[in-house]
């Protein structure tokens, strides 16, 4: 005698929803939040608590996934880990200086003037290149337990390699422990991607409703200036980049990193938020999990093509506004400095305006217009930071994706 069980309609319904295709449930979010936020201001404000909730949860379990993580997949590497890293750092940092490249093309070719006032920016700004690679420096030998509480990455990837380093001789009990580890926070992390269309639900009412679209109409050509320049590295540099390097059509993989990664880093406009959403991906994509482990988080570090365009072009917009001429050599030691600078910039949301006043120094502009400049670049953030984070996070998929396809191939 066989029995059945009759489910109960939510149970499917909620098997629906975990089962269903992330990136649709995201953009019914989208759609939802803008409608929300011309329904309902204040709905749509109080909305924005989901958002911040979201955010703050990838916050929370990134320090220990990517601890975890790094540690785990060094301690039982194969051989081809170190053989596929070299390739995509050197992709990240070529990725990088070219940004830098494009930015200065564009604003040669689109020259913007700023309306400059005067406008206090509470944030400090670094004075100088070596404090920037100084304030590197200091985040490598930071404490571990210092460095998972405030999201210093870089400092959490050190560690996690050096543990890796020195268990990879352990036993293979204690190195299976540590797997088992790893995948277990891996599974917390799934579980909180799957609340990403309700997240993103709450930033996008929220941020419409307390800014609305209007404060951006007198930056227009400065933002189609940025936004043009991070749409070429995305569709055109970062490809080529990706077929001088492998000789394979890169399309594929960077419309999937665009629509899995470059969505969800565009509206939680933090690298370092977005480092589970890229794990989850490379996973979802079967790449080698001793590569990406180690590329992903180093990519939320180093691999700031973005970054390098927003302080090029925000740079290059205050000399045309003083009217201070800027000759190709010039323009190439400046994209050196912001490909350096974009290195050291933090993971967070509008961490690269900071670098500006260091690029603007290169000038002889003074730390009072350079942080005038600064002030622009946070009134435009809503739509430059966003899109900067989406290139830059995207870009980590792309680039390791690339070598490790290639590698696979027999």
């Amino acid at each position: 005698m066989t029995t059945t069980t009759t489910r109960s309609p939510w149970a499917a319904i909620l098997d629906r929803i975990t089962s269903g295709s992330l990136i649709v449930q995201i953009a019914i979010g989208i759609v939802l939040g803008v409608a929300l936020s011309f329904i309902s201001t204040d709905a749509a404000k109080a909305s924005m608590l989901l958002g911040n909730l979201f955010v703050q949860a990838l916050k929370a379990v990134a320090p220990v996934l990517v601890l975890v993580l790094v540690a785990s997949a060094l301690a039982n590497r194969k051989a081809s880990h170190a053989a596929q890293m070299r390739p995509i750092v050197g992709m990240y940092l070529v990725g990088t200086f070219a940004a830098a490249l494009v930015a200065v093309s564009l604003s040669f070719l689109f020259p913007t003037t700023l309306a400059l006032q005067v406008t206090e920016v509470e944030q400090s700004a670094p004075q100088g290149i070596t404090e920037v690679l100084g304030g590197l420096l200091f985040r490598i030998v930071d404490n571990p337990v210092s460095a998972i509480m405030n999201g210093n990455f870089i400092g959490i990837l050190v560690w996690g390699v050096l543990l890796g380093m020195f268990l990879h001789n352990a036993s293979d009990a204690t190195r299976q422990m540590l797997a088992d580890i790893a995948d277990a926070v891996t599974h917390i992390v799934r579980i909180v991607i799957r609340l990403a269309p309700i997240g993103i639900f709450g930033l996008v009412a929220g941020n419409l409703a307390e800014f609305g679209l209007s404060v951006l109409a007198n930056y227009a050509q400065l933002l189609m200036v940025l936004l043009t320049a991070m749409f070429i590295m995305a569709l055109v540099v970062n490809p080529l980049i990706v077929w001088v390097r492998t000789r394979r059509n890169p399309y594929p993989i960077v419309f999937a990193a665009l629509r899995e990664s470059g969505v969800t880093a565009f509206f939680t406009r933090s690298s370092a938020a977005n480092i589970p959403v890229n794990l989850a991906l490379c996973e979802r994509l079967k790449l080698e999990r001793d590569t990406y482990a180690v590329s992903i988080p180093l990519g939320a570090t180093i691999n700031m093509g973005g970054a390098a365009i927003t302080i090029t072009t925000l740079t290059l917009a205050a000399t045309h506004t003083l009217g201070i001429n800027v000759d190709i050599l010039t323009a190439l030691l400046l994209s050196v400095v912001a490909a350096l600078s974009a290195c050291g910039a933090s993971g967070v949301a509008g961490g690269s305006l900071l670098l500006i006043p260091l690029a603007c120094s290169l000038f002889g502009i003074s730390n009072d217009i350079a942080m005038q400049v600064v002030a622009v670049g946070f009134v435009i953030s809503i739509l430059q930071d966003s899109a900067e984070t989406a290139l830059n996070s995207s870009t980590d998929v792309v680039f390791t994706a690339a070598i490790a396809a290639t590698d696979k191939t027999p």
